[in-house]
């Protein structure tokens, strides 16, 4: 193979897209990199959105190898029939549903030293000879518009943005390290500046006023210099039927006590769940409502309820000081950010047990593991006891994720719901929380919903693919079995 074939070939490899004998095979058929790419696309051993992502790696690893990679879209490509040398030799990896997908991620292994994607838009907003702080703002207003997700300033690259979980860069000129940390201190106050200095990091949120809006931003310093990271926060908060969330989700913002967990991985809306249940309480209960958050993300002016808003760091020192205050504050709901340690864990759910709603959020992926996640912070001789309180005060779970479609131009949530009732709390008090998948099944008429299901439920919508729903389940087995059944019909 030259040069060429041998990139492509080693980014397939890597990511188990394909085997060594498949990318000499398709390579004495289709020569070309690019070409032999699309043809696989069309042929659907690699997906639309996977096939983009392995092509724009190629192209910079080519540019960095000093070559000329041509900058065609593997989809629009694809004109002829797959390699028949590729079909003789064993199937593609990442694209068979049977295969068991733990050994999978929906994005590729390899990342290039310098990530270069297709631009998506232009940045009209950024004038070159701008000062730190009007470049700043000219980047937020651009990302805002463009409907990112989140926008990082890195030392030595041009500006890039998330949209629909895919990282493009800005048709801005590479900005150096002095570029960056002009824009970056460009935006905080001196309090700010000195933790910065000292730290080496800095969580704090952005409020770029009406234009702009909030953004959920931390700085640091890597190797290259400082750069910066910003998550777009909503100006307003969405109510929960326009998240897609069901009537169940609704019920959990009704206990007086108890505590609701909401979970996810990373970027999967956890933050806009907890602040849409919060604004139905404000909207809903004339009731004192106290949060924690590091940092405070969407404001919540005081409607029917009242608020307090506390920051860590700024108007606590951690989430176990504002949480043993909250018990004195005469508070009817609580909040918390994350219950990250074995102290805010503990008050979280003693607050439970005390006369409290407390709404939380935990970085699991689905109902029984959240629960295994709680236990598991507490000592062994405390697990009995814990197992007793998480028993009777848990209200629910809300598991979500954000998968994206097949073309990746959206998003979609999945979602497992876990409702608490005399069945569930038993398997919880006596130690058996292999029980509860069942459980969740057998409760699809209380609100209950598995995620498996809700993935099955949008893989049979055609809303995103089948890989992703496999690769994204608790038991793939069970998915890829629902998945070769033909979807009932609504009546």
């Amino acid at each position: 193979m030259n040069t060429a074939q041998k990139v492509l070939a080693k980014l397939l490899i890597g990511n188990e897209l394909l085997s060594e004998k498949q990318c000499a095979n398709v390579f004495k058929q289709v020569p070309d990199p690019e070409k032999a790419l699309a043809r696989l696309v069309k042929a659907g051993h690699i997906s639309e959105r996977i096939g983009i992502q392995i092509g724009e790696m190629y192209r910079s690893q080519m540019e960095a190898l000093g070559a000329t990679a041509t900058r065609e879209q593997p989809s629009a490509a694809a004109q002829d029939d797959l390699p028949p040398g590729l079909e003789d030799d064993e199937p593609a990896q990442a694209e068979t549903p049977a295969e068991t997908p733990a050994k999978k991620s929906s994005e590729p292994a390899s990342t290039p030293a310098k990530p270069k994607s297709k631009p998506t838009a232009a940045a009209p907003n950024v004038r070159p000879d701008a000062s730190g702080k009007e470049l700043m703002h000219g980047l937020m207003k651009t990302a805002r518009e463009m409907g990112a997700s989140d926008l990082h300033l890195t030392s030595g690259l041009s500006p890039i943005v998330r949209v629909n979980t895919i990282l493009s860069e800005l048709e801005v000129p590479p900005m150096d390290g002095e570029a960056v940390r002009a824009c970056l201190l460009s935006l905080l106050n001196e309090n700010q500046l000195a933790h910065f200095q000292e730290e080496q990091d800095l969580d704090f949120c952005y409020d770029g006023g009406e234009e702009l809006g909030r953004f959920r931003t931390n700085f640091l310093n890597e190797q290259n210099g400082p750069a910066g990271i910003f998550r777009l926060i909503n100006s307003t908060i969405p109510p929960l039927e326009d998240l897609g969330m069901p009537e169940t989700v609704k019920k959990f913002t009704t206990y007086a006590v108890g505590i609701v967990l909401v979970t996810g991985p990373k970027a999967c809306g956890k933050t806009t769940t907890l602040a849409s249940m919060v604004d139905l309480i404000n909207r809903t209960r004339s009731e004192h409502v106290i949060t924690i958050e590091d940092p405070i993300e969407f404001v919540h002016p005081c409607k029917k309820g009242h608020i307090n808003q506390r920051e860590v760091g700024t108007h606590t020192k951690s989430f176990g000081n504002a949480l043993r205050a909250a018990l004195r504050e005469a508070p009817d709901v609580i909040m918390v950010g994350e219950m990250r340690d074995l102290e805010t864990t503990s008050l979280a759910v003693s607050a439970a047990e005390t006369g409290h709603l407390v709404l939380a959020t935990l970085h699991t992926p689905d109902a029984i593991r959240t629960i295994g996640r709680v236990l598991d912070v507490f000592p062994p001789k405390e697990q009995g006891q814990i197992r007793g309180m998480l028993s009777e005060s848990l209200r629910g779970v809300v598991s979500q994720q954000l998968v994206p479609s097949k073309d990746g131009k959206e998003l979609h949530l999945a979602l497992e719901i876990l409702v608490n009732n005399s069945a569930i709390g038993n398997m919880i008090r006596d130690e058996r929380s292999h029980q509860l998948r069942g459980a969740m099944q057998a409760g699809r008429k209380l609100g209950m919903v598995l995620l498996d299901d809700s993935l099955v439920k949008l893989a049979h919508a055609d809303k995103i693919s089948q890989q992703e729903a496999i690769i994204r389940a608790s038991d793939p087995e069970y998915v890829m079995k629902e998945l070769a059944m033909t979807p009932k019909k609504a009546s």
